[in-house]
């Protein structure tokens, strides 16, 4: 299927070919006639398929035909979790709609106010906005949403997450009861169902994935390594494999600075973005990460949805998550968009938990690999069954055979310079690869 067979206008069209496109992904292919047909739509779909242009490019055609621009009236409204997704989200507008009369805006906190408000006063058909700024600007006075005719939640789970549901209850009430609703996310969880019985009526569901499916493309491995040589550890994988663009993923803000600066004093460009960073520092890092001024952007995550880098060979789970979707979501920043990429997760014995619940959340046995000269003092332990539903102790007499086998073979029997050799040809050989 090609954009021409989606119904939409000329200048959409115009806009997509502009942009590089010629085949709409499977979210699009649903989501776009979904939205398109005026109904409330419930959409799920995993991370790097397409999905912002797959409701971006049916409100402007909306928009286009429901007849002439109301000055100073917002017509729709964009909710995203985070100030990096709300850039995203209103650059895919702003390129998408090149061609349309439309005028857009984005909100969100961390900056100063008082520019957005004049952004406002001039006009805007469609607002991009995080929960608490807009609802600042609400209380300002500088809203108006008499004229909405479509509310848009984007990655609706990371709301629910963040702790935004109050917020956006709150905003509801101020909108008008008729118009068109859509809300996207991650999964289809309860949590997720429950908000959308409060908000949607009689949606459509679009989903083109498994819940919480990683990127087919995405490579994984776990290197197995003791908690203080962490950092050692990554600084060999980016030198010896000449990684120059690399995401690497911290569980705590201060751990994110600390290994930034680690990384600095080592010779290797850094940067540390997360939420106690200024927006103007979280922006600068970001665009020294994209324009390869950055060869490591350390995040927590914060910036495991919405970031939308392209062609990101790799990504690095310096700590593994807490909660194991986030796993799904971290390594969703590679292989995006049908690339290929690949994702590193460095494991110490303490966080065998953590590995076994991510496991059973992408229902498979993750690859372990060990750099010679790295190998933990302190084990990780084997991993848990997968308890798939019909799955056999037979089966799982396989993994753990499997799972030995690496061990052994990992741990090398010629010595370490071998089995040394033999890991960094391997490693070296996916990031050529990619």
């Amino acid at each position: 299927m090609t954009f021409d067979q989606l119904g939409l206008s000329e200048a959409l069209l115009r806009a997509v070919r502009e942009k590089g496109y010629t085949e709409p992904s499977p979210i699009q292919v649903q989501a776009i006639p979904a939205v398109l047909s005026g109904r409330d739509v419930m959409a799920a779909a995993q991370t790097g398929t397409g999905k912002t242009a797959g409701f971006t490019l049916p409100i402007l055609q909306r928009l286009q035909e429901s007849g002439p621009q109301h000055p100073h009236r917002i017509r729709a409204l964009i909710i995203t979790p985070t100030r990096e997704l709300a850039a995203q989200v209103a650059e895919s507008v702003d390129t998408y709609g090149a061609h349309l009369p439309f005028k857009s805006a984005v909100v969100f906190g961390g900056v100063k106010i008082n520019p957005q408000i004049a952004r406002l006063r001039k006009g805007v058909d469609i607002l991009v906005a995080t929960p608490g700024r807009l609802l600042d600007l609400h209380q300002q006075g500088e809203l108006n949403f008499d004229a909405l005719e479509i509310l848009v939640l984007d990655e609706a789970d990371r709301m629910l997450d963040m702790g935004f549901i109050h917020d956006i209850r709150r905003i509801l009430k101020l909108l008008p009861a008729q118009r068109q609703n859509l809300l996207f996310s991650a999964t289809f969880a309860d949590e997720i169902r429950g908000l959308t019985r409060s908000i949607l009526h009689d949606p459509l569901e679009v989903e083109v994935s498994p819940p919480n499916a990683t990127a087919d493309r995405v490579e994984q491995w776990v290197y197995p390594v003791d908690k203080k040589r962490k950092p050692a550890l990554l600084r060999e994988l980016i030198v010896d494999n000449d990684w120059q663009q690399v995401l690497v993923f911290s569980r705590t803000k201060h751990g994110a600075n600390r290994l930034a600066q680690q990384l600095e004093k080592s010779g290797i460009n850094a940067a540390a973005i997360h939420g106690n960073k200024s927006q103007g520092a979280r922006t600068r890092a970001l665009a020294g990460f994209k324009n390869g001024q950055i060869r490591v952007l350390v995040a927590t995550d914060i910036a495991a949805r919405g970031l939308d880098i392209a062609q990101l060979p790799q990504v690095v789970n310096f700590d593994l998550p807490n909660v194991p979707e986030d796993y799904v979501h971290r390594i969703g920043r590679t292989g995006r968009a049908g690339a290929s990429g690949r994702a590193y997760s460095l494991v110490s014995a303490d966080e065998i938990k953590q590995l076994n619940d991510i496991e059973r959340v992408v229902q498979r046995h993750l690859t372990r690999e060990y750099i010679s000269g790295f190998e933990p003092e302190h084990e990780l332990p084997q991993s848990a069954p997968l308890r798939k539903p019909g799955q056999n102790s037979h089966r799982h007499g396989a993994h753990k055979t499997q799972a030995g086998q690496q061990t052994a073979r990992g741990r090398g029997s010629e010595g370490h310079k071998p089995a040394r050799r033999r890991r960094r040809s391997r490693a070296g050989s996916a990031a050529r690869q990619a």
